[in-house]
């Protein structure tokens, strides 16, 4: 199988990262139509930080991200701007259906504030260890 990798102007690169979200206090607050408009507001902030959103998908406390990232990306700031806006975004438009899991209007969160995220892709380590130890040393 072939790696693909990505072109920028100084760069070539594969960055990829499984990032979960949960929601705040684990609230099953996450309906079919929430999913869908939070796939839609990833997406637009993947492209906006020139980051592609390869998979998504979540359960009704939580969702899964598979992000192909840019290495302009600084990965906290990546997923600060994907639950900032995503938060801002879901609370608005699904204000009334919201209202049954979180009631505090001054606490205007989606998400808890911690995340899991995971490097993901190409070979095991153990194999590019073993590759970048295999290079032949320079003579002197």
């Amino acid at each position: 199988m072939k790696t693909s990798l990505r072109k920028g102007a100084h760069a070539v690169f594969r960055i990829q990262f499984h990032i979960v979200l949960v929601t705040k206090y684990r609230k099953k607050a996450i309906d079919l139509a929430v999913l869908d408009k939070l796939k839609e507001v990833f997406t637009r902030v993947c492209e906006k930080r020139k980051c592609i959103l390869v998979d998504f998908s979540g359960e009704e406390n939580h969702v899964h991200l598979l992000v192909d990232a840019h290495p302009d990306n600084n990965i906290s700031q990546l997923v600060g701007s994907l639950k900032s806006a995503s938060s801002r975004i879901i609370r608005k438009e699904f204000e009334q259906h919201l209202k049954q899991f979180y009631w505090k209007k001054e606490d205007p969160s989606f998400w808890t504030d911690a995340y899991c995220i995971v490097s993901v892709g190409g070979a095991p380590l153990e194999i590019v260890k073993q590759y970048i130890q295999s290079q032949d040393a320079p003579k002197s």
